[in-house]
């Protein structure tokens, strides 16, 4: 692949780091998300699984013969290997026997039920989760913010630039999607229609031979657009669905699909956080639904920038979704995990960042700069209220993400202010 075409992506150093370390590594994320392009960057030879010249032949080869596949210059790039599982089992064999590092990238943009696939791979295969990009990688922010930097306390202050309502809902219409970032805006939401397209028609039944019901799955995925950036149980989904859609699904019907959804990496949920508080409040066990781009819950919701400007409300969703999407991206660079924050109290933080030492830093998203106070009042609120239980770990940092600033800055009370568009890894 020409280096001149190639887009650098976050990840890259992370897809370095694992080379020199692991024997494999596999980079496993949703499709279009620029998977095969940043393998090619790190390969020095390529098969590709899902190839259709020569009548799919070289699924055919892989599925004869896997160890054949894999002969070529080191790091070897198998595409799509899950087409192919028994693959699995021949790499972790080769490496094994080759005994070095750097030998293989897998790419993967669905997780096969491992039937016939005898090891996990443990030690010889590691594994990297590969998103769409962040606004800092398609260059809709600027980047003099740093995440990193910014949990850790330390925040210049700076003009960061004007940013119009209009410009947040086209980062949202046309989404993290490589192919999707030189479109014209009239024409961006083909792409994620066609990726939930695929997802109905192909990828449900595909992913292990199984009919489902498309009409069931459209409505669950209209379900959780609906539901985009909230919590929400399977029962409220089940009951959602009746009433907004005047048909009926069973839970564990729901179950199912979710554990679909999950497996092709469409869904990006962010986990409960719990922190080392050792006291009688209990922390709610429910995770944040989250599309694994904003982009796709936009259409599924058959929302334009109008529309979205018309209705704040599902707008402040879908902006809390992108935030939420850079945020893992940005946080996963420096062993940071994303989570969110909701006791039974029913005090909620949007975004929660958990650093390696155990320092926790609490962000809440705002798409307008007059709704700034109020967030950092309830930042300070939770945080003292935290501070003041028996064993309570209080965050080490509160910042409001903010879509209609202009500046970031530190608040007289000590909350951050940071635009999304001046921020980076």
């Amino acid at each position: 692949m020409s280096e001149d075409f190639y887009r650098p992506r976050l990840i890259d150093a992370a897809v370095d780091k694992y080379i020199k370390t692991f024997g494999a590594v596999c980079i496993e994320g949703p499709k279009w998300c620029g998977k095969t392009w940043t393998s090619r960057h790190h390969s020095n030879s390529e098969i590709l699984i899902g190839s259709p010249e020569g009548n799919f032949q070289n699924r055919r080869l892989a599925e004869m013969s896997p160890a054949t596949v894999l002969s070529g210059n080191v790091p070897r790039l198998i595409d799509e290997w899950q087409d192919v599982p028994p693959l699995w089992d021949a790499v972790r064999y080769e490496v094994d026997q080759r005994g070095k590092s750097g030998q293989f990238i897998l790419t993967g943009s669905s997780t096969p039920k491992y039937k016939g696939i005898r090891h996990s791979g443990a030690g010889r295969i590691a594994r990297l989760r590969m998103q769409p990009m962040s606004l800092f990688e398609t260059g809709d922010s600027s980047g003099v913010v740093s995440l990193q930097d910014l949990c850790n306390g330390r925040l210049e202050t700076q003009m960061t630039g004007e940013v119009e309502l209009h410009n947040l809902t086209e980062y949202i219409i046309r989404g993290g999607w490589p192919a999707n970032q030189n479109t014209d805006i009239e024409a961006a939401r083909l792409l994620p229609e066609e990726y939930v397209k695929a997802i109905v028609e192909d990828d449900v039944h595909r992913i292990d031979d199984t009919p489902r019901n498309r009409k069931k799955v459209m409505l669950l995925l209209r379900s959780l657009a609906r539901n985009e950036s909230t919590i929400v149980s399977n029962r409220t989904l089940k009951r959602d669905i009746k009433e907004i859609d005047a048909d009926d699904i069973e839970e564990k019907t729901i179950a199912s699909y979710l554990d679909v959804f999950d497996r092709l990496f469409l869904t990006a949920n962010q986990k409960p956080f719990a922190a080392n508080i050792r006291s009688s409040v209990r922390i709610k066990q429910l995770e944040k639904r989250h599309f694994v781009d904003p982009s796709l819950a936009c259409v599924l919701l058959q929302m334009n920038t109008e529309r979205m400007i018309g209705d704040l409300n599902t707008f402040g969703f879908l902006f809390e979704s992108l935030v939420a999407r850079d945020l893992s991206i940005y946080a996963q660079t420096f062993g940071a995990k994303l989570f969110h924050y909701q006791d039974y109290r029913n005090r909620e933080i949007d975004a929660v960042i958990e650093l390696e030492n155990g320092d926790w830093c609490a962000f809440e998203v705002k798409l307008g700069a007059n709704q700034i106070d109020a967030a950092a009042a309830g930042l300070l609120k939770i945080r003292n209220q935290i501070a003041a239980e028996e064993g309570g770990k209080p965050p080490k940092v509160l910042c409001v993400i903010c879509g209609l600033s202009n500046a970031a800055y530190q608040r007289e009370d000590g909350v951050f202010v940071v635009p999304i568009s001046a921020l980076r890894n």
